[in-house]
């Protein structure tokens, strides 16, 4: 039977760190705030007062929820790595390899949330893809990228919305914006904003000549209406502001892929 113990060991470790980086104590008190806020007769009256608080409390739960979840079953995979090595039984190898597989997962993502520290980190996402220099093969490129990110954001169980897209003069698409929505969706997406190039032997070169294309993409957090900053009139042609999208068809089913 396999000694599992280093492994487990440096399970317990991340998660009480996780637990500290993520700040567990002082949630655990914002909870029980919240949960006083939210039980106000009147809390009602200031609509929105009223989603701001029980927002904040969804995700306050959920992150007490996630981080005890976690150390519940590193507990269970411990007690059941012990009970299988006293009583010499390898048949349980396979769980408790796929368990403490699954943790080390699940906390690799956990702990990419501790770089996330920006304001609007947390925030649904309002994309753009567009395509630039090179032509058909440009436009391909950008709809190659709309499909990654789709998948992507789909793959970490984000919602993916498309708002508007403008179909390539051959192939592929000229331009689309999309939202993602799901926490952390824009501290996520931020780091991908910038120029993308592709270098390939075109499909659309009779020639078969070797073509340099390139799209861009950007985003942009979503903001709640209350939340929109007042814009002067004067500068209303040359500035945008972040928005709630407006959807116009919804996502494919996910597929896996990894961050």
């Amino acid at each position: 039977m396999r000694d599992y113990s280093s492994e487990l060991a440096d399970l317990h470790q991340r998660v009480a760190d996780a637990q500290r980086y993520l700040r567990l104590d002082d949630k655990r008190v914002r909870h029980a705030e919240l949960e006083t806020e939210a039980s106000r007769p009147d809390l009602w009256d200031d609509q929105a007062v009223a989603t701001k608080v029980t927002a904040e409390l969804k995700r306050v739960a959920d992150d007490i929820d996630l981080l005890d979840g976690l150390a519940q079953r590193v507990d269970d995979v411990a007690t059941l790595a012990e009970l299988a090595r006293e009583e010499s039984d390898p048949s349980q190898e396979a769980e408790i390899e796929e368990e403490t597989a699954a943790l080390r997962e699940e906390l690799e993502r956990l702990e990419l949330r501790a770089l996330f520290t920006g304001e609007h980190d947390e925030r649904d996402a309002i994309c753009e893809v567009h395509s630039g220099a090179g032509g058909t093969d440009a436009q391909d490129w950008a709809q190659m990228l709309l499909r990654m990110y789709m998948r992507w954001a789909e793959s970490r169980g984000f919602d993916v919305e498309i708002d508007e897209i403008a179909e390539g003069t051959e192939a592929g698409i000229s331009s689309a914006t999309f939202v993602v929505k799901g926490r952390f969706a824009y501290g996520l997406l931020s780091g991908e904003k910038g120029v993308h190039r592709l270098v390939r032997i075109s499909p659309f070169d009779s020639q078969a000549r070797r073509q340099t294309a390139f799209a861009s993409f950007d985003c942009v957090p979503s903001l709640e209406e209350a939340e929109t900053p007042e814009i002067d009139e004067k500068d209303r042609g040359s500035t945008r502001t972040a928005r709630p999208a407006r959807a116009v068809s919804t996502s494919t089913r996910p597929t896996p892929r990894s961050a």
